[in-house]
């Protein structure tokens, strides 16, 4: 009985350290090139709902769109300067839309999360973390349609990115764990889940095929420009993997000072890979020990919420821009995005119209707000 007391105090020990070190108190690796010192973001608040995750424009360059926390699938107008509601992930969106605990009710509402749109149809396609990968028309205004919810007969448990072969109409896109829900992704990471999976469905014969397994927390996806392999990132793992759609192999295509999140092309080469926060050596440690978080994990039911309140109020997120050969080239976070991005789930970089400068939009997960700004 002692024995038990003294390694359950210990291992509160070991995940406050955790939480300090991680969130409280990141630091800084000096390998990393300068980081970027102008475009300070103009803040974009969002109505009724939080966590802009991931963006996408349709073909005429509208938008973008992004999923929020109730459910919704929501457009910037730019000359109005507001959003406007495009779609929904659930059709219980009367009750979803009233004010409630949007975490507690997210299996109910629906949790949007990647986007992409397919520009010769129009359609918009949505990783939904509970419904599954989802349609909706270029028109929007209803309820998305279910395209996928299992893949080699295993239902999807937390559905996540994808990104959409413009000229196959292929869409490739995560499920990042078979075993943990959104809501549990601090759960996933302690116990060293490995039942991620990157999965491509065509929608020409409806076929789902499983193309890489076991992976710790799958999360952002990117094709590359030729089509040739598609990047995911493996969040629990603080890397980038290249999978060749020719070979079948996959290999690391970069490693990460931090946990990464949403992937998407630059329009100037390369990748913006969003680092949701920065990894420490003692969380390596206790990466390399699952049995330890796992302890954690059961000892400390309340470990996701508390993980997440800090991760809100005290983390620090930015983003990278990788190479084509996975080298990091460019830093965008710090003072150069503003102390309130406390997490960062994603930058899309676009080239405007006047092509003079370049405009960049900014996600988070937990934030109430999103950024743009011009560099």
């Amino acid at each position: 009985m002692a024995f038990r007391v003294l390694f359950e105090a210990s291992a509160s020990i070991l995940f406050l350290s955790w939480l300090l070190v991680t969130l409280v108190a990141p630091r800084l690796w000096s390998h990393l090139p300068q980081q970027a010192t102008e475009g300070q973001p103009e803040i974009i608040p969002i109505d009724g709902a939080f966590g802009s995750e991931s963006f996408a424009f349709n073909s005429r360059g509208d938008g973008p769109y992004t999923g929020v926390s109730n459910g919704r699938i929501i457009k910037w107008v730019h000359e109005e300067r507001r959003w406007i509601d495009f779609a929904y992930t659930s059709p219980n969106k009367e009750e979803c839309q009233e004010p409630h605990d949007h975490e507690a009710m997210e299996h109910i509402c629906g949790r949007p999360l990647g986007l992409g749109f397919k520009h010769d149809t129009g359609h918009l396609y949505i990783a939904d973390a509970y419904k599954g990968l989802l349609v909706v028309g270029p028109h929007g205004g209803s309820v998305a349609t279910k395209v996928v919810d299992q893949a080699d007969g295993v239902r999807l448990g937390f559905t996540n990115a994808l990104d959409i072969d413009q000229l196959t109409g292929a869409i490739y896109f995560t499920d990042s764990s078979s075993k943990y829900h959104r809501r549990n992704y601090i759960s996933m990471i302690l116990a060293g889940d490995r039942t991620g999976r990157l999965i491509k469905y065509d929608p020409l014969n409806e076929q789902v095929e499983v193309l890489l397994s076991s992976l710790a927390f799958a999360n952002g996806v990117a094709l590359t420009p030729d089509g040739s392999s598609v990047l995911v990132a493996e969040t629990g793992g603080c890397r980038i993997l290249r999978y060749s759609l020719k070979t079948g192999i996959a290999d690391v295509f970069a490693l990460l000072p931090g946990f990464p999140d949403n992937i998407r092309r630059s329009p100037r080469g390369g990748y913006w890979v969003a680092i949701f926060s920065r990894r420490s050596r003692f969380l390596d440690w206790v990466l390399a020990y699952p049995k330890v978080g796992s302890f954690v994990v059961e000892a400390f039911p309340s470990v996701d919420k508390v993980g997440r309140w800090y991760a809100k109020w005290t983390g620090r997120g930015y983003a990278v821009r990788l190479s084509e050969e996975g080298e990091v080239v460019e830093v965008v976070g710090g003072e150069s995005m503003g102390t309130g991005w406390k997490s960062v789930s994603e930058v899309t970089e676009r080239e405007t119209r006047c092509g003079r400068k370049r405009e960049f939009w900014v996600g988070s997960v937990n934030m109430p707000f999103t950024g743009m700004f011009y560099r």
